[in-house]
Protein backbone atom coordinates (compact mmCIF):
# COMPACT_ATOMS: atom_id res chain seq x y z
CA UNK A 1 0.00 0.00 0.00
CA UNK A 2 1.42 3.45 -0.92
CA UNK A 3 2.37 5.56 2.09
CA UNK A 4 -0.23 8.24 1.42
CA UNK A 5 -2.99 5.64 1.19
CA UNK A 6 -1.79 4.02 4.42
CA UNK A 7 -1.86 7.39 6.22
CA UNK A 8 -5.37 8.13 4.94
CA UNK A 9 -6.63 4.70 6.01
CA UNK A 10 -5.05 5.04 9.44
CA UNK A 11 -6.51 8.52 9.90
CA UNK A 12 -9.96 7.28 8.91
CA UNK A 13 -9.77 4.50 11.49
CA UNK A 14 -8.70 6.96 14.20
CA UNK A 15 -11.48 9.42 13.37
CA UNK A 16 -14.06 6.63 13.31
CA UNK A 17 -12.88 5.38 16.70
CA UNK A 18 -13.05 8.89 18.14
CA UNK A 19 -16.64 9.21 16.97
CA UNK A 20 -17.72 6.08 18.81
CA UNK A 21 -19.02 6.43 22.38
CA UNK A 22 -16.62 5.02 24.96
CA UNK A 23 -17.86 1.68 26.25
CA UNK A 24 -15.57 2.06 29.25
CA UNK A 25 -17.13 5.27 30.56
CA UNK A 26 -20.40 6.05 32.31
CA UNK A 27 -21.41 9.72 32.35
CA UNK A 28 -23.37 11.00 35.35
CA UNK A 29 -24.79 14.53 35.18
CA UNK A 30 -25.37 17.12 37.91
CA UNK A 31 -27.07 20.50 37.72
CA UNK A 32 -26.82 22.39 41.02
CA UNK A 33 -25.90 25.68 42.67
CA UNK A 34 -22.17 26.40 42.46
CA UNK A 35 -22.69 30.16 42.69
CA UNK A 36 -25.06 32.27 44.78
CA UNK A 37 -26.19 31.62 48.38
CA UNK A 38 -26.30 27.84 47.99
CA UNK A 39 -22.90 27.51 46.31
CA UNK A 40 -21.36 25.70 49.32
CA UNK A 41 -24.22 23.19 49.26
CA UNK A 42 -23.84 22.35 45.58
CA UNK A 43 -20.06 22.31 45.86
CA UNK A 44 -20.05 19.85 48.76
CA UNK A 45 -22.70 17.63 47.19
CA UNK A 46 -20.53 17.44 44.06
CA UNK A 47 -17.32 16.87 46.02
CA UNK A 48 -18.87 14.04 48.04
CA UNK A 49 -20.13 12.28 44.93
CA UNK A 50 -16.82 12.86 43.14
CA UNK A 51 -14.85 11.32 46.00
CA UNK A 52 -16.89 8.12 45.74
CA UNK A 53 -16.40 8.00 41.98
CA UNK A 54 -12.67 8.65 42.38
CA UNK A 55 -12.39 5.71 44.77
CA UNK A 56 -14.37 3.43 42.46
CA UNK A 57 -12.40 4.50 39.38
CA UNK A 58 -9.12 3.82 41.19
CA UNK A 59 -10.29 0.22 41.58
CA UNK A 60 -11.12 -0.13 37.88
CA UNK A 61 -14.61 1.32 37.80
CA UNK A 62 -17.89 -0.62 37.78
CA UNK A 63 -17.94 -3.61 35.43
CA UNK A 64 -14.82 -2.11 33.87
CA UNK A 65 -16.42 1.28 33.17
CA UNK A 66 -15.08 4.45 34.77
CA UNK A 67 -17.53 6.98 36.16
CA UNK A 68 -17.34 10.55 34.86
CA UNK A 69 -19.26 13.26 36.75
CA UNK A 70 -20.23 16.35 34.73
CA UNK A 71 -21.62 19.38 36.58
CA UNK A 72 -23.31 22.62 35.53
CA UNK A 73 -24.10 25.67 37.68
CA UNK A 74 -27.75 26.75 37.87
CA UNK A 75 -27.16 29.45 40.52
CA UNK A 76 -30.14 28.00 42.46
CA UNK A 77 -32.49 29.28 39.73
CA UNK A 78 -35.18 26.83 38.66
CA UNK A 79 -35.34 27.99 35.05
CA UNK A 80 -31.61 27.46 34.74
CA UNK A 81 -31.91 23.96 36.21
CA UNK A 82 -34.35 23.06 33.45
CA UNK A 83 -32.32 24.70 30.67
CA UNK A 84 -29.02 23.17 31.73
CA UNK A 85 -30.47 19.71 32.27
CA UNK A 86 -31.84 19.74 28.72
CA UNK A 87 -28.51 21.01 27.45
CA UNK A 88 -26.60 18.28 29.26
CA UNK A 89 -28.94 15.56 27.97
CA UNK A 90 -28.34 16.72 24.43
CA UNK A 91 -24.59 17.29 24.67
CA UNK A 92 -23.35 14.56 27.03
CA UNK A 93 -26.11 11.92 27.14
CA UNK A 94 -25.65 10.99 30.82
CA UNK A 95 -26.88 7.65 32.06
CA UNK A 96 -28.25 9.23 35.26
CA UNK A 97 -28.50 12.54 37.10
CA UNK A 98 -27.33 13.08 40.67
CA UNK A 99 -27.20 15.78 43.34
CA UNK A 100 -29.63 18.47 42.17
CA UNK A 101 -30.18 21.15 44.84
CA UNK A 102 -33.44 22.84 45.86
CA UNK A 103 -37.12 21.97 46.14
CA UNK A 104 -38.31 24.39 43.46
CA UNK A 105 -35.48 23.33 41.16
CA UNK A 106 -36.36 19.65 41.39
CA UNK A 107 -40.09 20.36 41.06
CA UNK A 108 -39.37 22.34 37.89
CA UNK A 109 -37.48 19.38 36.45
CA UNK A 110 -40.46 17.13 37.12
CA UNK A 111 -43.09 19.64 35.96
CA UNK A 112 -41.23 20.12 32.66
CA UNK A 113 -41.04 16.31 32.27
CA UNK A 114 -37.26 16.40 31.82
CA UNK A 115 -36.78 13.02 33.49
CA UNK A 116 -39.78 11.18 32.07
CA UNK A 117 -39.19 12.29 28.47
CA UNK A 118 -35.53 11.21 28.63
CA UNK A 119 -36.30 8.14 30.74
CA UNK A 120 -33.42 9.14 33.03
CA UNK A 121 -33.27 8.57 36.82
CA UNK A 122 -32.29 11.36 39.21
CA UNK A 123 -30.70 10.18 42.47
CA UNK A 124 -29.90 12.00 45.74
CA UNK A 125 -31.47 15.44 45.48
CA UNK A 126 -30.78 18.03 48.18
CA UNK A 127 -34.40 18.39 49.24
CA UNK A 128 -36.72 16.41 51.47
CA UNK A 129 -39.97 18.23 50.84
CA UNK A 130 -43.05 16.18 51.59
CA UNK A 131 -44.69 17.13 48.28
CA UNK A 132 -41.93 15.29 46.41
CA UNK A 133 -42.22 12.28 48.72
CA UNK A 134 -45.97 12.10 48.05
CA UNK A 135 -45.48 12.71 44.34
CA UNK A 136 -43.35 9.55 44.16
CA UNK A 137 -42.13 10.31 40.67
CA UNK A 138 -40.97 7.08 38.97
CA UNK A 139 -37.63 8.66 37.96
CA UNK A 140 -36.76 10.46 41.22
CA UNK A 141 -34.92 8.56 43.99
CA UNK A 142 -34.36 10.41 47.29
CA UNK A 143 -31.62 9.21 49.63
CA UNK A 144 -32.43 11.42 52.63
CA UNK A 145 -35.24 11.63 55.17
CA UNK A 146 -38.09 14.01 54.40
CA UNK A 147 -38.35 17.47 55.92
CA UNK A 148 -41.57 16.31 57.59
CA UNK A 149 -39.57 13.60 59.37
CA UNK A 150 -37.02 16.22 60.45
CA UNK A 151 -39.81 18.43 61.79
CA UNK A 152 -41.36 15.51 63.68
CA UNK A 153 -37.99 14.83 65.31
CA UNK A 154 -37.75 18.47 66.40
CA UNK A 155 -41.26 18.78 67.80
CA UNK A 156 -41.13 15.42 69.57
CA UNK A 157 -37.83 16.26 71.26
CA UNK A 158 -38.67 19.80 72.31
CA UNK A 159 -42.26 19.18 73.41
CA UNK A 160 -41.08 16.33 75.67
CA UNK A 161 -38.54 18.70 77.30
CA UNK A 162 -41.12 21.38 78.09
CA UNK A 163 -41.13 23.68 75.06
CA UNK A 164 -44.66 24.63 73.97
CA UNK A 165 -44.41 28.02 72.19
CA UNK A 166 -42.79 27.85 68.76
CA UNK A 167 -42.03 30.31 65.99
CA UNK A 168 -40.94 29.60 62.42
CA UNK A 169 -38.64 31.33 59.96
CA UNK A 170 -39.28 30.06 56.44
CA UNK A 171 -38.12 30.70 52.88
CA UNK A 172 -41.02 32.05 50.87
CA UNK A 173 -41.06 29.50 48.05
CA UNK A 174 -42.13 25.92 47.40
CA UNK A 175 -39.51 24.60 49.83
CA UNK A 176 -40.37 26.87 52.74
CA UNK A 177 -44.13 26.85 52.29
CA UNK A 178 -44.23 23.07 52.05
CA UNK A 179 -42.21 22.54 55.22
CA UNK A 180 -44.18 25.28 56.98
CA UNK A 181 -47.36 23.25 56.52
CA UNK A 182 -45.66 20.17 57.96
CA UNK A 183 -44.35 22.21 60.90
CA UNK A 184 -47.71 23.79 61.69
CA UNK A 185 -49.36 20.37 61.72
CA UNK A 186 -46.59 18.75 63.76
CA UNK A 187 -46.67 21.48 66.41
CA UNK A 188 -50.43 21.17 66.68
CA UNK A 189 -50.34 17.38 66.88
CA UNK A 190 -47.69 17.52 69.61
CA UNK A 191 -49.78 19.91 71.72
CA UNK A 192 -47.69 23.02 71.09
CA UNK A 193 -48.58 26.53 69.91
CA UNK A 194 -47.29 28.44 66.90
CA UNK A 195 -46.68 31.92 68.31
CA UNK A 196 -45.34 33.56 65.14
CA UNK A 197 -43.95 32.98 61.66
CA UNK A 198 -41.80 35.13 59.43
CA UNK A 199 -40.67 34.77 55.83
CA UNK A 200 -37.77 35.87 53.64
CA UNK A 201 -37.40 35.82 49.85
CA UNK A 202 -35.53 33.00 48.10
CA UNK A 203 -31.94 33.80 47.08
CA UNK A 204 -31.72 36.61 49.67
CA UNK A 205 -30.81 37.08 53.33
CA UNK A 206 -33.44 39.77 53.90
CA UNK A 207 -34.66 38.47 57.26
CA UNK A 208 -35.01 41.74 59.18
CA UNK A 209 -38.81 41.81 59.15
CA UNK A 210 -39.00 38.17 60.26
CA UNK A 211 -36.57 38.88 63.12
CA UNK A 212 -38.85 41.61 64.48
CA UNK A 213 -42.07 39.58 64.12
CA UNK A 214 -40.62 36.54 65.85
CA UNK A 215 -38.80 38.44 68.61
CA UNK A 216 -42.03 40.26 69.50
CA UNK A 217 -43.84 36.94 70.01
CA UNK A 218 -41.29 35.74 72.61
CA UNK A 219 -41.29 32.06 71.56
CA UNK A 220 -39.41 29.37 73.48
CA UNK A 221 -38.09 27.74 70.30
CA UNK A 222 -37.64 28.94 66.72
CA UNK A 223 -37.52 26.49 63.80
CA UNK A 224 -35.43 27.69 60.86
CA UNK A 225 -36.74 26.46 57.52
CA UNK A 226 -33.98 28.19 55.62
CA UNK A 227 -30.70 27.88 53.79
CA UNK A 228 -27.37 28.50 55.52
CA UNK A 229 -26.91 32.15 54.54
CA UNK A 230 -30.38 33.16 55.67
CA UNK A 231 -30.15 31.10 58.87
CA UNK A 232 -26.85 32.77 59.75
CA UNK A 233 -28.20 36.27 59.21
CA UNK A 234 -31.41 35.53 61.11
CA UNK A 235 -29.51 34.05 64.06
CA UNK A 236 -27.08 36.98 64.13
CA UNK A 237 -29.83 39.60 64.10
CA UNK A 238 -31.96 37.68 66.60
CA UNK A 239 -29.06 37.42 69.07
CA UNK A 240 -28.42 41.15 68.66
CA UNK A 241 -32.13 41.83 69.27
CA UNK A 242 -31.90 39.93 72.57
CA UNK A 243 -34.17 37.04 71.59
CA UNK A 244 -33.07 34.21 73.91
CA UNK A 245 -35.15 31.44 72.32
CA UNK A 246 -33.75 28.03 71.42
CA UNK A 247 -33.01 27.96 67.67
CA UNK A 248 -33.16 24.74 65.68
CA UNK A 249 -32.48 24.54 61.94
CA UNK A 250 -33.25 21.89 59.36
CA UNK A 251 -30.46 19.98 57.62
CA UNK A 252 -30.52 22.58 54.83
CA UNK A 253 -28.38 24.73 57.16
CA UNK A 254 -24.68 23.85 57.49
CA UNK A 255 -23.20 24.23 60.98
CA UNK A 256 -19.60 24.96 59.98
CA UNK A 257 -20.66 27.71 57.60
CA UNK A 258 -22.83 29.29 60.30
CA UNK A 259 -19.82 29.46 62.61
CA UNK A 260 -17.68 30.87 59.82
CA UNK A 261 -20.25 33.55 58.97
CA UNK A 262 -21.22 34.83 62.43
CA UNK A 263 -18.67 33.39 64.85
CA UNK A 264 -18.87 30.65 67.46
CA UNK A 265 -20.19 33.02 70.14
CA UNK A 266 -23.38 33.83 68.22
CA UNK A 267 -23.73 30.31 66.82
CA UNK A 268 -23.41 28.58 70.21
CA UNK A 269 -26.55 26.66 71.13
CA UNK A 270 -27.95 26.39 67.61
CA UNK A 271 -29.42 22.92 67.14
CA UNK A 272 -29.55 21.31 63.70
CA UNK A 273 -31.22 18.19 62.36
CA UNK A 274 -29.02 15.90 60.27
CA UNK A 275 -30.03 13.29 57.70
CA UNK A 276 -26.66 11.53 57.58
CA UNK A 277 -24.31 10.40 60.37
CA UNK A 278 -21.71 12.63 62.02
CA UNK A 279 -18.73 13.14 59.64
CA UNK A 280 -16.39 12.83 62.64
CA UNK A 281 -17.74 9.47 63.81
CA UNK A 282 -15.27 6.66 64.33
CA UNK A 283 -17.95 3.97 64.64
CA UNK A 284 -20.13 4.30 61.52
CA UNK A 285 -18.68 2.22 58.62
CA UNK A 286 -19.89 4.73 55.99
CA UNK A 287 -18.06 7.56 57.73
CA UNK A 288 -14.86 5.56 58.21
CA UNK A 289 -14.86 4.79 54.49
CA UNK A 290 -15.35 8.46 53.62
CA UNK A 291 -12.62 9.55 56.03
CA UNK A 292 -10.18 7.04 54.52
CA UNK A 293 -10.96 8.10 50.95
CA UNK A 294 -10.85 11.78 51.90
CA UNK A 295 -7.31 11.29 53.25
CA UNK A 296 -6.31 9.27 50.19
CA UNK A 297 -7.67 11.49 47.41
CA UNK A 298 -7.49 14.85 49.25
CA UNK A 299 -10.41 16.85 47.77
CA UNK A 300 -9.58 20.56 47.51
CA UNK A 301 -11.47 23.58 48.83
CA UNK A 302 -14.08 21.54 50.73
CA UNK A 303 -14.53 20.22 54.24
CA UNK A 304 -15.83 16.85 55.32
CA UNK A 305 -19.24 18.04 56.50
CA UNK A 306 -22.76 16.57 56.50
CA UNK A 307 -23.49 17.83 52.97
CA UNK A 308 -20.32 16.15 51.71
CA UNK A 309 -21.46 12.90 53.34
CA UNK A 310 -24.87 13.29 51.70
CA UNK A 311 -23.25 13.60 48.27
CA UNK A 312 -21.05 10.57 48.90
CA UNK A 313 -24.00 8.49 50.14
CA UNK A 314 -26.05 9.35 47.05
CA UNK A 315 -23.19 8.33 44.77
CA UNK A 316 -22.73 5.13 46.77
CA UNK A 317 -26.39 4.21 46.25
CA UNK A 318 -26.09 4.96 42.54
CA UNK A 319 -22.90 2.89 42.36
CA UNK A 320 -24.58 -0.09 44.01
CA UNK A 321 -27.46 0.15 41.52
CA UNK A 322 -24.96 0.24 38.65
CA UNK A 323 -23.29 -2.93 39.95
CA UNK A 324 -26.63 -4.70 40.18
CA UNK A 325 -27.68 -3.48 36.75
CA UNK A 326 -24.70 -5.27 35.19
CA UNK A 327 -22.52 -4.48 32.16
CA UNK A 328 -23.91 -2.26 29.38
CA UNK A 329 -26.47 -0.42 31.57
CA UNK A 330 -29.32 1.57 30.08
CA UNK A 331 -31.36 4.28 31.75
CA UNK A 332 -34.37 1.96 31.98
CA UNK A 333 -32.38 -0.92 33.46
CA UNK A 334 -30.81 1.42 36.01
CA UNK A 335 -34.15 2.97 36.96
CA UNK A 336 -35.70 -0.46 37.45
CA UNK A 337 -32.74 -1.63 39.51
CA UNK A 338 -32.97 1.42 41.77
CA UNK A 339 -36.66 0.84 42.37
CA UNK A 340 -35.93 -2.76 43.42
CA UNK A 341 -33.15 -1.75 45.85
CA UNK A 342 -34.29 -2.86 49.31
CA UNK A 343 -32.58 -2.77 52.70
CA UNK A 344 -29.26 -1.80 51.16
CA UNK A 345 -26.74 -1.29 53.96
CA UNK A 346 -24.67 1.74 52.94
CA UNK A 347 -22.30 1.37 55.85
CA UNK A 348 -24.80 1.86 58.66
CA UNK A 349 -27.40 3.89 56.73
CA UNK A 350 -30.11 1.70 55.23
CA UNK A 351 -31.71 2.57 51.90
CA UNK A 352 -34.94 1.01 50.62
CA UNK A 353 -36.96 1.88 47.54
CA UNK A 354 -40.15 0.38 46.16
CA UNK A 355 -42.64 1.25 43.42
CA UNK A 356 -44.78 2.96 46.09
CA UNK A 357 -41.97 4.86 47.87
CA UNK A 358 -38.94 6.51 46.30
CA UNK A 359 -37.83 8.18 49.56
CA UNK A 360 -35.18 5.69 50.60
CA UNK A 361 -33.97 6.84 54.03
CA UNK A 362 -35.54 7.78 57.37
CA UNK A 363 -32.33 8.60 59.23
CA UNK A 364 -32.68 11.79 61.35
CA UNK A 365 -30.44 13.00 64.18
CA UNK A 366 -30.25 16.25 66.17
CA UNK A 367 -26.94 17.98 66.87
CA UNK A 368 -26.02 21.21 68.67
CA UNK A 369 -23.17 23.69 68.34
CA UNK A 370 -21.02 24.21 71.44
CA UNK A 371 -19.09 27.33 72.46
CA UNK A 372 -16.10 26.42 70.30
CA UNK A 373 -18.22 25.93 67.18
CA UNK A 374 -18.14 22.13 67.25
CA UNK A 375 -21.18 19.93 66.74
CA UNK A 376 -22.28 17.68 69.59
CA UNK A 377 -24.94 15.00 69.53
Amino acid sequence: MPLISFVRATLAIILFAMALPSAAQIVIGQVAAFSGPLAPTGTHMRAGAQLYFDAINAEGGIHGARIRLLSKDDGYKSEETVRLAREMLKESQPLAFIGFVGTGNVEAILDQKILSEAGIPLVAVRTGTESLVRRNDPFLFMTRASYAEEIEKITDQYITTGYTRFAILYQDDAFGQGVLQSAEQAIKNAGGTLAAKGAYAKNTTEVGAAVKIIAAAKPQAVILIANTAASAEFLKQSREAGNLAQYVALSTTDAAQIVQRIGADKAEGLALTQVVPDPNSQTVPLIREIQNNFAKFKPRDVTLNHTFVEGYLGAMVLGEALRRTGPNPTRKKLRDTLEALKNYDAGGVFISFSPKRHAGSRFVDITILNRTGKLLR
